[in-house]
This record gives C-alpha cells, sequence and structure tokens, in this order.
C-alpha cells in the first residue's frame, strides 16, 4: 500500500478557507418588492436583450419585478415593427 499524500488529502476535503469563501459569494435571498415603472433606457436594453436572446440575471429580476408588464409589451411591439420594416426597406433596397 502507498502512503497517503497530503494531494490525496486534499481532494478528499476541500480547505476550510475556500468553503468560508464560497459561502460569502452566495446571494443573500431578499425578499423583492414591486418597483416603479421602467425608465426608456431599461426598456431598450431590456427588448434588446430580448430580442437577442441574453439578458442579465439582474436585468431578468427587474423587468419580471416591475409594476406592469404594458411598457414591456408595448417596447416589443415596436420594435418588432420597426424591425419588419427595417428588413422590408433592405430587401427592396437590394432587389430591383
Amino acid at each position: 500500500m502507498a502512503p497517503s499524500t497530503e494531494s490525496d488529502k486534499s481532494l478528499q476535503e476541500p480547505p476550510k478557507q475556500n468553503q468560508a469563501h464560497m459561502q460569502k459569494q452566495q446571494p443573500s435571498a431578499k425578499p423583492e418588492t414591486k418597483a416603479s415603472s421602467p425608465s426608456i433606457w431599461q426598456l431598450v436594453i431590456s427588448v434588446f436583450g430580448a430580442a437577442f436572446g441574453v439578458q442579465t440575471e439582474a436585468t431578468r429580476q427587474r423587468d419580471f419585478n416591475s409594476s406592469s408588464p404594458l411598457p414591456y409589451i408595448i417596447a416589443g411591439l415596436v420594435f418588432t415593427v420597426l424591425f419588419v420594416l427595417t428588413i422590408m426597406g433592405v430587401v427592396s433596397l437590394v432587389l430591383p
């Protein structure tokens, strides 16, 4: 039998310092309250994030905790109409 080495011990049990550090990194569970309506800039960031399928967790939480979904619906519809009109314009310029 081979004698136990320090590398074997480190694989079996992580150091207590790392465990304490990992516990500090976990987000604290705060009760979320309903926020007021989002600013125009927040709406633009949320709509572009939704269009590209990439959004941060903080932005997603802010969006879902807003007071009303109506601004997001309107901004999404406006973005969709502008996107379709832009595609139609580009196609009409390219094709004779």
